[in-house]
């Protein structure tokens, strides 16, 4: 039987014009964490899909089935609906959506206009992941890392546990993605909060440094956590999308 799955975690689409903007929600999060920046996009203009990745917005239990592939798998089959709609596709996404971001931007290199990751997780996350791939034997959860925002009126839907089996797939998809980094050449637009529980502040310029493309610049966000994308820090994340997209297109 299918998983439900959580009213505000449904994936979301909006119709415009010929420039396409994918949106990819991070780890133990869902397409809440994404909603706000979808909607500015696309009312900016552009076709917006942010699609679910599977075993988010519905349970613990459930992300813990799933493989990095299948994250991978569902951002990619929107991807290929954008370019088959759209004259020039971009993609941002936060956290793990960022992580994917990049992935997508290696195997895309000459399809994707451009990138905009956000606290990307790509060559330093927590130094026990590493260690996931023996311990989800042993141990089935540890305490989640979502909502780490520092606007207190603002909060992340997101479990409140992490499965360790997902949080080795989420290792396996950093390590493929930072092995090909190199192969990233369309225009990047980084995001990278100054103050961030959960991802390491060295992802941004390590991602700055270690990319092809010619056309790259990393944001310091000043006043926002993990989660930016709902923090103090939004409106310069959408008016900076926006420009750099426009710019491009």
């Amino acid at each position: 039987m299918a998983e439900e799955v959580w009213p505000d975690a449904e994936p979301f689409s909006f119709e415009g014009g010929k420039t396409g903007v994918l949106v990819v929600h991070g780890f133990t999060g869902c397409t809440q964490s994404m909603l706000p920046l979808g909607e500015k996009l696309a009312a900016a203009g552009f076709t917006v899909l942010g699609p679910r990745l599977p075993g988010h917005g519905t349970t613990v239990k459930d992300m813990g089935t799933r493989t990095w592939r299948e994250w991978t798998g569902e951002a990619e089959k929107a991807l290929q609906e954008l370019l088959e709609r759209c004259d020039k596709v971009f993609v941002t996404g936060l956290s793990m959506g960022g992580t994917i971001t990049c992935f997508l931007g290696e195997r895309y290199a000459d399809e994707v206009a451009g990138l905009m990751p956000i606290n990307a997780a790509v060559s330093k996350l927590n130094p026990m992941m590493p260690l996931t791939p023996v311990v989800k034997y042993v141990l089935k959860t540890i305490p989640g890392v979502g909502s780490d925002i520092k606007n207190p009126d603002a909060e992340e839907s997101c479990y409140d546990k992490v499965p360790v089996a997902a949080a080795a797939e989420l290792y396996q998809l950093m390590k493929v993605t930072k092995a090909d980094i190199a192969r990233i050449t369309a225009p990047i637009l980084i995001f990278s909060s100054r103050e961030d529980h959960v991802v390491s502040t060295a992802n941004g310029p390590f991602i700055l440094e270690n990319v092809s493309s010619t056309d790259k610049e990393l944001v310091w966000l000043e006043n926002s956590y993990h989660v930016a994308t709902l923090d103090n820090d939004q409106q310069l994340i959408v008016d900076r999308c926006i420009e750099f997209i426009n710019r491009l297109s």
